[in-house]
């Protein structure tokens, strides 16, 4: 038998497509109310305010994130440089996807560049956090400078989803990834990217 999905992850689900799709402030309370099908006392119950339901859509899009992460591991589970490469390479497929509209971090902090904001406090500590274990993996896998393997992938990976979200171009994904192997190449030592074929 399923299971019933809860009024508090029906509302999740309606805001987080809204906000990714149309934007942040475009999208009011009672819009969401409406397409989740619940009533107006269920939604308040739940998120007293429309900051706190941003803050959630944002936590959701992180474990999102290090899902893409995860699946890299489970699909390489003993190559870091093959794990690092995966990642990308989903990256890049998600950026040809019909409802791709970018990064919901960095769209997040463009709606709400003011520091002291939950949502753009909360997007700049997930993207934070999603390119440390970026640069965690760059470790594993050898590179030579970790730290500036990651910033350089950040903003190649900026970059590309900027471009794909300005010109629709279908193959965005596969010119970011063509640079992404590049960088990969410039920093980790061709001994490390596979040592068992190696040896």
């Amino acid at each position: 038998m399923e299971k019933k999905e809860s009024a508090k992850e029906r509302i999740l689900q309606v805001a987080s497509d809204l906000f990714y799709r149309e934007g942040i402030r475009a999208v009011g309370i009672d819009r969401i109310i409406e397409e989740a099908g619940v009533a107006k006392a269920s939604f308040y119950r739940n998120f007293a305010t429309k900051d706190d339901l941003v803050v959630a859509f944002l936590e959701r899009s992180n474990r999102r994130a290090f899902k893409r992460i995860e699946e890299a591991r489970i699909r390489y589970p003993h190559e870091p440089y093959k794990q690092l490469q995966e990642v990308f390479r989903l990256l890049a497929i998600r950026m040809g996807e019909p409802d791709f509209r970018g990064c919901p971090f960095m769209n997040t902090t463009v709606e709400f560049p003011e520091g002291a904001h939950p949502g753009n406090h909360k997007a700049r500590e997930c993207r934070i956090g999603v390119w440390r274990v970026i640069k965690e993996m760059a470790l594993l896998a050898g590179a030579r400078d970790p730290e500036a393997l990651a910033k350089q992938l950040e903003i190649t990976f900026s970059g590309a989803i900027m471009t794909a979200s300005l010109y629709h171009s279908k193959d965005n994904g596969e010119h970011f990834f063509k640079v992404v192997q590049l960088l990969l190449d410039e920093h980790i030592p061709a001994d490390q990217k596979n040592p068992a074929e190696l040896k």
